[in-house]
């Protein structure tokens, strides 16, 4: 997490710094378009994301004491956001945002499990679906053309609309999470003004502060201290 964190610190100092010296290195005309795209108190557009969902977890310090449990492991999927951008002026180099977005994806939580002499593998399978709503701070560059880069920050309050939380396992088969998460995030960006509409590419990492996990007694819950989201997201969005 902390080398993820630090390779996006890394590409927006990169972004912020880089890129005048790249343009003016390319000699790109001095032609602007919609030029007087960023003295608009307010406008909206859409998303189209991919996303990664992961899991951070903590198992608890003792864990090795459950004596069929090994091991626990998560392998992240892949999946897809979409959503709608609206976008408020505080200024020439800030604006706030809310992107409302619906998101689907799945994790998967694997547990190495002791049965009789052998080890086996058991993997749980948590599909989410999620309405997401971001409140974000984006700090812009100065224009440079047809270019702009730019860091983006805020939390996310995000439910989660297929929680097996209140449902009733058959036979341990579910591993539960609660509805209701908090994201804090962190991204870069680069806006590129177009003909008629501004094209941006994003790069985000969402980091859950809740614990999602719903103890029911079994290993698999019990084992988890706990357990939070982490999603990295690669966005497409259209202003």
């Amino acid at each position: 997490m902390r080398r993820h964190i630090l390779y996006l610190i890394l590409l927006a100092c990169f972004f912020i710094t880089g890129v005048p010296d790249y343009v003016n290195a390319q000699k790109v005309p001095h032609i602007e378009n919609l030029p007087r795209y960023d003295l608009k108190p307010y406008h909206f557009g859409f998303s189209i994301c991919v996303n990664k969902m992961d899991f951070a977890v903590h198992p608890v310090p003792n864990y090795h004491s459950f004596d069929s449990l090994f091991a626990i492991h998560v392998t992240p999927q892949w999946g897809f956001n979409i959503g709608i951008v609206s976008n408020l002026r505080l200024g020439n180099y800030a604006d706030l945002r809310f992107l409302p977005t619906l998101s689907f994806g799945e994790r998967i939580l694997d547990y190495t499990l002791k049965v009789g002499n052998k080890t086996n593998e058991t993997l749980k399978k948590i599909e989410s679906t999620f309405l997401d709503f971001p409140l974000l701070l984006k700090y812009k560059s100065k224009r440079l053309y047809n270019v702009r880069a730019y860091v983006i920050t805020g939390f996310q309050y995000s439910l989660d609309l297929a929680s097996q939380a209140k449902k009733k396992a058959r036979n341990n088969d579910l591993v539960k999470l609660q509805a209701n998460d908090l994201y804090y995030e962190f991204g870069v960006g680069f806006d590129f003004y177009l003909d008629y509409f501004k094209f941006s590419t994003e790069l985000k990492m969402m980091y859950g502060l809740q614990n999602l996990i719903k103890y029911d007694g079994t290993v698999y819950t019990n084992s988890i201290q706990r357990l939070n989201s982490k999603i990295f997201q690669l966005s497409f969005l259209f202003e």
